[in-house]
């Protein structure tokens, strides 16, 4: 795979912390991270580590406190809240562990959010097909309380893609899934990564799955330890 390309993440020396009333507590302590046009990128450490932090930071979730961020070729400290949520409408797919589906909402209007969130004409097309791609293409008027956890996790991530975005975030997409319902959530992801050719940044505790990816970042203590 070629990823001479400018990256598509670019941290330096990324730093967050919080305020507490013991003082400030710092969750990331230095982050240094290059990925990659395509590259797939598996994250692991253990639980507290800052893995979920770093996540926050790339997708503009939380600014950072310090260092140097640029994702997608915007330096995320000079853009406010407002261009930061623009950022991921229209370039970054964020995969949560908890689906974050809007429960009112069908499978397709869900999938679609991105697209209907931009204006774009087509968005419930584009959201039915991507269903379709997920292998969900006969729910696409169920609600969520309707749906499996895999299936509402597979809405979940034809909506990361529908937009076909650059760089998909994902923090423990199977953390709430047993190992075969996982499995098949995985390999969706896989495969619309690999076809559309975003980078895809992974949260895991799994060290198959991380061995699966092109590269495996482990964080301990808030720091990039190998």
């Amino acid at each position: 795979m070629d990823f001479s390309h400018a990256p598509v993440v670019q941290l330096s020396q990324v730093r967050l912390s919080y305020p507490s009333p013991e003082g400030e507590i710092e969750v990331l302590k230095g982050i240094d991270l290059s990925v990659a046009p395509g590259e797939i990128t598996a994250v692991t450490g253990p639980s507290g580590s800052g893995k979920s932090s770093l996540i926050a930071v790339i997708g503009g979730l939380e600014p950072l406190s310090g260092g140097a961020a640029h994702v997608l070729g915007t330096d995320m400290s000079e853009i406010d809240e407002r261009g930061r949520t623009l950022l991921r409408r229209q370039d970054i797919g964020i995969v949560f562990q908890a689906y974050h589906l809007v429960p009112s909402l069908t499978a397709q209007q869900n999938a679609a959010l991105p697209l209907t969130l931009a204006g774009r004409t087509d968005a419930q097309n584009a959201g039915a097909e991507m269903l379709k791609r997920v292998g969900l293409g006969h729910r696409l008027t169920h609600r969520p309380s309707a749906l499996s956890g895999g299936e509402q996790q597979r809405v979940a991530v034809a909506r990361a893609f529908v937009a076909a975005p650059r760089l998909v975030l994902a923090d423990e997409p199977t953390g709430n899934l047993d190992q075969r319902t996982g499995s098949v959530v995985i390999d969706t992801m896989f495969d619309l990564a690999r076809s559309s050719g975003s980078a895809l940044l992974l949260v895991t505790h799994d060290p198959g799955l991380a061995a699966r990816c092109d590269r495996t970042l482990v964080i301990e203590d808030g720091r990039v330890v190998s």
